[in-house]
């Protein structure tokens, strides 16, 4: 009766991360949209759908596979209901996906720039091309033939195979070749520049000389898509003493031989294949996804960075670069005489690397502490914080090593790290820190003071370039005080430490947010509440926004992927709006506002009010008391609350609608970059004497 009643005014998660990554797909489908972006957003909504299978439909795969009945609290489905509709609905997504992908390769063919099939290519190239594949790939390719002596290969999660249906004498057979990851994946057609075939198609119009002695048949690429979801935390038969690092790097080993959860393929196979494929890798035929566009499309984002110029001006958006909106010749006295805020990607993360910088080498500085989620393959952070260990500062860092799909970079960093004398701490059995604070302490005139970092995206160089996301950087003491008491209880393993000023998860934050929607539905229909983040499906603050929403108060929420939460339910959410943006950059931060004007109570924070990161992950939501920082923040509210371009509304039957622009289109990015351009030429002649100076001289 309970999920009934839910059901009224929340959904199902999977479903409504399904509509996300349509979203995704639109942005692939729209005229408005540069040529090379929307191949672009169809290699991030095919990217986005492969970890959701990994990762969502992995997990519900193991639970069905369990014959566990329990019902999602949202809609009352079983994880088997659940897996049919995302088969179902996935299928329909994906044959979307290449209807689009057809459409911009033939627009884009007017450019000069498109995918060709070899077999329709004129004589002279398809030699040419033939002689480039007996040179660089033949030679490097590992063919096998399935049959008693040769039993069936074990297919590596999302690696390409071209599977052949072979005749000899007296007996038909199946042959499998990988496609080596280390081969080029695309080839240029010689002729005209900007034209080039995939090495996969290569090796099927070749794969006569690729199984020498046999007459090929039909033949089609196939991926298959493996649960990627390793748990730590319940490795059966681990000793509680053993190193973490080492368990993750076991576990890190398994990934890649979990079940298949799916399989894709470049063409119709034909019955006997595809019940031999099926048999063997545990499949429905449910399961298989016949798709005309490329199986891997990470080839794409280096296609489009070689593009010459004229083509990037023709096909990509006018190029970007985070502004230096802050340039001061001493981030430390800045960050002691104001606090200071930055909005990337719209500003640069330059400032905040020049404060660590500064911190290494400072003498007044005695410790440098960190939470870490994620890394760039290259990150100057880290670099920086070696250099303080190597100074004699004490470095902490807190590295969480089971970030998704960042694992190995985390392990690696983490030695680096170590190596240079940092004390390298891990998060908790059952609950990852998905914490971004940094804490330097310095002894000025005397007296131990505190600069708090607080943000709401990782320490990430490349994303920080594109993620929206904001920074607080404060000398606040009793933000000090709260972030040296956490970082105390990380290293004691004390997870229910109490805070004045910081919301902490598992044990504060979820409380305290419940407790700031309830005082704002106190206020009936003077009640305000705006709350931006990537997602939201935590069953109790909906039920508590519900209930704001009943007494009166304005409620919007802004929230780019999977929102539970349906809104205009009469009865339930009649007051609720909720806005998801799919632009140009991921929106990324996360900003909680309860009250209007000079009384409104702000929050930044690394957590969406997603059950796992209030209950299940160490989080941080940062109050923000500084009268220009709390000013900038409610303008980026405001400003995405009006963006009528990019922006969404969700319906209450859980699809979304876009906004007519009428006579005044407003793009919130757009709006923002435009904003920072300005900014940046504004104190361009303020600068520094000698920074230019400087700059040259670094480079």
């Amino acid at each position: 009766m309970c999920c009934e009643q839910n059901a009224r005014f929340m959904q199902n998660r999977e479903l409504s991360w399904l509509r996300f990554n349509q979203r995704v797909l639109e942005e692939a489908c729209d005229p408005a949209v540069p040529l090379g972006e929307r191949l672009r957003f169809v290699t991030i909504f095919a990217s986005n759908l492969d970890e959701f299978f990994m990762i969502r439909v992995g997990s519900l795969y193991t639970l069905a596979a369990m014959g566990d009945e329990r019902q999602d609290n949202k809609s009352g489905l079983t994880a088997a209901q659940q897996l049919s509709a995302i088969y179902r609905r996935a299928q329909e997504l994906s044959a979307l996906r290449d209807r689009t992908y057809e459409e911009i390769n033939r627009s884009l063919s007017g450019c000069g720039l498109c995918e060709v099939q070899p077999g329709a290519l004129p004589a002279d190239e398809r030699r040419s091309l033939k002689d480039w594949f007996c040179e660089n790939v033949l030679p490097l390719l590992s063919p096998q033939v399935i049959d008693a002596n040769h039993p069936f290969p074990h297919l590596q999660n999302k690696a390409l195979y071209v599977v052949a249906e072979l005749r000899g004498r007296d007996r038909s057979i199946l042959g499998i070749v990988p496609v080596p990851a280390f081969v080029q994946p695309i080839v240029y057609v010689s002729q005209q520049p900007g034209r080039y075939v995939r090495t996969e198609n290569l090796i099927i119009e070749h794969i006569g000389m690729v199984f020498d002695g046999w007459k090929p048949g039909a033949c089609s690429c196939v991926s298959v898509t493996r649960n990627a979801d390793i748990t730590p935390d319940e490795e059966e038969g681990r000793d509680l003493d053993d190193d973490f690092r080492g368990r993750m790097k076991r576990l890190l080993k398994d990934r890649p031989r979990l079940a298949a959860v799916r399989m894709e393929c470049s063409a119709p196979l034909s019955p006997a294949t595809e019940e031999l494929l099926c048999k063997k890798l545990s499949l429905q035929s449910g399961q298989i996804f016949v798709t005309s566009a490329p199986l891997r499309m990470g080839y794409v984002f280096s296609l489009l960075d070689k593009l010459p110029p004229p083509l990037r001006q023709q096909l990509l958006y006018p190029p970007f670069a985070p502004q230096r909106t802050l340039v001061p010749a001493n981030m430390i006295r800045t960050v002691r005489q104001h606090d200071v805020l930055l909005s990337y990607p719209f500003e640069s993360m330059e400032p905040f690397l020049q404060l660590v910088r500064e911190a290494a080498f400072d003498p007044d500085v005695l410790t440098i502490k960190i939470t870490i989620y994620r890394l760039s393959s290259r990150a100057r952070l880290v670099e920086y914080l070696c250099a303080a260990a190597e100074n004699g500062k004490e470095v902490t860092v807190l590295i969480e090593l089971r970030a998704r799909f960042d694992e190995q970079n985390n392990i690696d960093w983490s030695e680096r790290l170590e190596e240079a004398g940092c004390r390298v701490i891990y998060g908790f059995d059952g609950f990852k820190v998905h914490s971004k604070i940094c804490l330097i302490t310095l002894r000025a005139k005397g007296k131990i003071m505190h600069l708090t970092q607080i943000g709401t995206g990782n320490y990430n160089e490349k994303t920080a370039a594109m993620y929206t996301d904001l920074s607080l950087i404060t000398a606040d003491a009793g933000i000090g005080a709260d972030a040296a008491d956490f970082f105390k209880n990380m290293q004691t393993a004390n997870l229910e430490g109490s805070y004045r000023h910081l919301l902490v998860s598992p044990f504060q934050l979820k409380k305290r947010l419940i407790g700031l929607i309830e005082a704002e539905a106190q206020k009936g229909e003077k009640g305000r509440i705006i709350m931006k983040m990537n997602s939201m499906t935590d069953f109790d603050i909906m039920e508590k926004l519900s209930e704001a929403s009943c007494a009166g108060a304005r409620i919007d929420l802004i929230i780019r992927g999977i929102c539970c939460l349906l809104p205009g339910v009469s009865g339930k959410t009649e007051n609720i709006r909720v806005t998801s943006i799919v632009g140009r950059f991921l929106e990324h931060s996360r900003i909680f506002c309860f009250g209007e004007g000079r009384d409104a109570q702000i929050f930044i924070g690394s957590a969406d009010a997603m059950t796992r990161n209030t209950e299940r992950r160490v989080e941080i939501a940062c109050p923000v008391f500084d009268t220009q920082a709390r000013g900038e923040i409610l303008h980026i509210l405001d400003v995405l609350l009006r963006d009528n371009v990019k922006a969404r509304r969700l319906t209450p039957d859980g699809t979304y609608s876009r906004l007519e622009t009428g006579t005044s289109p407003l793009c919130a990015q757009e709006y923002f970059m435009d904003e920072a351009q300005q900014k940046a030429r504004e104190i361009a002649p303020q600068k520094p004497a000698g920074f230019l100076q400087r700059i040259v001289r670094r480079k």
